[in-house]
């Protein structure tokens, strides 16, 4: 009984340490008075008052660089007072031990930029992130090695984890409250007690994952962990601070199961989920504001912190969506949008103002800033993409294996890898891939033979092929598991034995095929539209102004796009995303290049931009 006591009495001691920062005007270079803030009992106090955190998250690597001052600007006039955001391990540590913070992904200059506009900061290191985003914001990388166990107490997962946590504190533990920034509290891990079912050991983990925070410098703030309600004791630390993940018309209860579980202690929702995402295959999602703006007004009655997810959600550019895990795979479509109070481009919805009037109410005398104006939106006429570059004859320098491998095993994170080999006499029968992820197109002597869709849970064809036909196997890994603990498998492509009427083929050539540099392919006039295989298709348009734009992808099945060399992203004719999101920095006045990778062939070369999204129309198989 005693030392529970003094546990207590210690932990009050240390939530309780002052933090000192200089206010916002500080941060424009303005000597100014200086901010405090602590818990206190049941609250978090700012300058000795209470403080009611009133958040929303956006995630800057799903917003073009160029626009973060445009969202945040957005933040602060809808009423908040803080942002939260995540980071993504793999989109700043590509390959073991190469870092980049550059333009995008420049997070201590998004810190600033909050800083500047008003806002304080929530930080989401991970290093798992979960988001709808590819394997949860884990580097691919990782699963190289076959033995290793994501987000666990394995050696093989902590040290790389550990160095990069160390290396993320030198961009931003600076900017932390109480030496001069903005961030004033640090998430441990991610929901870590949604996480399978973990063992008594995982604690070990997540204590690992804290000591390397502190090591990193990124522990002089609030230090918390979330989860569900019913999570909450298998995925929190004693004495770190506990907040609580829901959905709509779940306020009531779990918050009473938060206070059940941390008594006394500043009740907040780390996670409200004020919309939901997409896959690919299934209906868009709406959500009732009516109902979400009542549950806010709730929770801001009660006192509560609240952290809305999403406040903007912004777009999975390139090959970064995740995927879901139902007892089926679930694979996430591009446009990260959310039913978000702003949407993907970044215009303001009818819950944006719903939220604000409720959020005004409680902010009672306070005057919130104009919200920035309308940013420009236009269409593009249709316009041709007059030259091709067939799949076939573009293809890398192939790796020679006995039998398939992940993309992973060949130093590969993303996009599409092909394997090729000779059947040598003249069979008939079922092709079975083991281990496919996700989704394949299989060709006999370049001729489509068949596809085999994960979603579906295929991993068999009937085929027949004549001797010395060449098989090709054309994967496309759609986006890794990014929830449970499906995602330990998430290996990419073909990681295991092919068999063709219950003989295995051996004898591969490895073509991989990561498509994060074009500038190798041969195009030539475009004759026929049909061209055969995957295909490549480039074309230009010219512009007198730009703004944002939203391609029509209807008519060229599946694929991707680039524009002026930036990824926006997957397509597929399935629905219920029909445009991809072109956002106006990525545009130039006069010339403007587009190039589309079609695993189909086009109904027609021509495209066109639109000044509306279509993310609500299904489409076909």
């Amino acid at each position: 009984m005693g030392t529970s006591i003094l546990r207590h009495i210690l932990a009050a001691i240390v939530v309780s340490i002052v933090f000192i920062a200089p206010s916002l005007a500080g941060a424009q270079g303005v000597a100014a008075p200086t901010h405090r803030i602590a818990i206190e009992g049941d609250h978090f106090a700012l300058d000795g008052k209470p403080f009611q955190i009133i958040s929303g998250e956006l995630h800057y690597e799903r917003i073009p660089r160029e626009y973060w001052r445009d969202r945040l600007k957005k933040a602060r006039a809808m009423g908040l007072n803080t942002i939260s955001t995540y980071v993504f391990w793999n989109a700043h540590e590509p390959k073991p031990g190469v870092y980049d913070f550059s333009g995008m992904l420049d997070v201590a200059e998004f810190v600033r930029i909050a800083q500047q506009e008003g806002l304080y900061v929530i930080l989401r290191p991970g290093p798992y992130a979960c988001a709808e985003w590819d394997l949860g914001g884990l580097p691919a990388w990782l699963l190289a090695d076959p033995d290793i166990r994501l987000r666990s107490a394995d050696e093989k997962f902590l040290v790389p984890a550990e160095r990069w946590l160390k290396r993320l504190g030198k961009e931003l533990a600076p900017l932390q409250l109480m030496r001069g920034g903005p961030i004033i509290a640090v998430q441990v891990e991610n929901e870590y007690g949604s996480f399978g079912s973990p063992a008594e050991g995982d604690k070990h983990y997540l204590g690992r994952i804290l000591a390397a925070l502190r090591d990193a410098g990124l522990g002089e703030v609030l230090l918390y962990t979330a989860d569900g309600g019913d999570e909450l004791p298998a995925g929190t630390l004693p004495d770190i601070h506990a907040v609580v993940n829901f959905g709509p018309g779940e306020a009531k209860d779990e918050f009473a199961k938060l206070q059940k579980f941390r008594p006394g202690r500043p009740m907040m929702s780390g996670e409200y989920w004020a919309g939901w995402f997409d896959h690919w295959g299934e209906k868009h999602h709406d959500t009732d504001v009516k109902q979400q703006a009542e549950e806010l007004d709730w929770i801001l009655s009660q006192g509560y912190s609240i952290n809305l997810y999403m406040f903007h959600g912004g777009t999975s550019f390139g090959f970064m969506n995740g995927a879901n895990w139902e007892n089926a795979y679930e694979p996430d479509v591009t446009s990260y949008d959310y039913d978000a109070p702003v949407s993907e481009s970044g215009a303001l919805s009818k819950k944006y103002f719903a939220f604000r009037d409720v959020i005004a109410k409680h902010r009672a005398g306070e005057k919130f800033p104009d919200s920035p104006a309308a940013l420009p939106v236009i269409d593009v006429p249709e316009f041709e993409l007059a030259e091709s570059a067939p799949l076939w004859a573009n293809l890398p320098t192939p790796i020679s294996v006995d039998r398939p491998r992940s993309m992973e095993a060949f130093g590969q994170s993303y996009g599409y890898v092909l394997y090729r080999t000779k059947i040598k006499a003249a069979l008939a029968g079922e092709l079975v891939i083991n281990e496919m992820r996700s989704y394949a197109r299989v060709f006999i002597n370049g001729k489509l033979a068949g596809t085999l869709d994960r979603r579906k849970k295929q991993d068999r064809l009937r085929i027949q092929a004549r001797a010395d036909s060449t098989l090709d196997i054309l994967v496309e890994g759609t986006g890794r598991i990014n929830f449970t603990t499906e995602l330990r498998k998430e290996r990419q492509g073909i990681n295991g034995a092919v068999t063709l009427a219950g003989m295995e083929l051996t004898g591969w050539q490895v073509f991989p095929l990561p498509m994060n540099d074009l500038s190798k392919l041969h195009f030539s006039k475009a004759d026929d539209r049909s061209s055969p295989g995957p295909t490549f298709y480039r074309g230009q348009f010219d512009l007198r102004d730009t703004g944002d734009t939203f391609l029509d992808t209807r008519g060229w099945g599946k694929g991707a796009v680039w524009i002026n060399g930036h990824a926006l992203g997957r397509f597929w004719n399935l629905g219920p995303q029909q445009t991809l999101c072109v956002p106006a920095p990525w545009l130039r006045k006069e010339k403007n290049e587009v190039v589309v990778f079609a695993q189909d062939a086009p109904r027609s070369l021509r495209i066109r931009g639109l000044r509306t999204p279509i993310l609500d129309e299904m489409g076909t198989e």
